[in-house]
């Protein structure tokens, strides 16, 4: 495949403007996208989250912080030529995780809907905030008499 036919392909580009991507609860979460590849006709809509879940045993959970839609049905004006941007305040839990049993991982995703193909999902993970390890410490168990 020659590099003209990888750059007509159409696809998004996710930046945080926090580099180490390390935030605490009540900090602004910001950031860009954009769109290449992708004609203003071709665009349907697009979906921008901010959202947890957790990974490994028993059910996964999610939950979704902050969603803006646009849709170009609805009369929203996407132009895939200009970057977009996004701004949350983030909450104070749940905080990221990662445990032996489970894991809780934050993410800013990008839906773009496209007419007559797949939508394109991009999505680039942050860490909200810090679990501090608990358990035993020397002289905590009750063992040592």
């Amino acid at each position: 495949m020659s590099t003209r036919a990888l750059a007509d392909q159409p696809r998004v580009i996710l930046r945080l403007d926090r580099h180490d991507g390390v935030y605490q609860p009540g900090e602004t979460l910001s950031g860009e996208y954009r769109l290449e590849g992708i004609s203003r006709r071709d665009l349907e809509g697009l979906e921008v989250s901010v959202l947890w879940r957790t990974e490994g045993k028993g059910e996964t959970d999610t939950g979704t912080h902050a969603l803006w839609r646009y849709a170009t049905e609805l009369g929203d004006w996407l132009d895939p030529r200009q970057p977009g941007r996004f701004s949350t305040v983030l909450p104070a839990g749940p905080l990221s995780y990662q445990g032996a049993i489970v894991k809780i991982l934050w993410l800013v995703r990008i839906r773009v809907f496209l007419h007559r193909q797949k939508p394109l999902t991009v999505a680039t993970p942050f860490q909200l905030g810090e679990v501090r390890s608990v358990g035993p410490t020397s002289g905590a168990t009750g063992f040592d008499r």
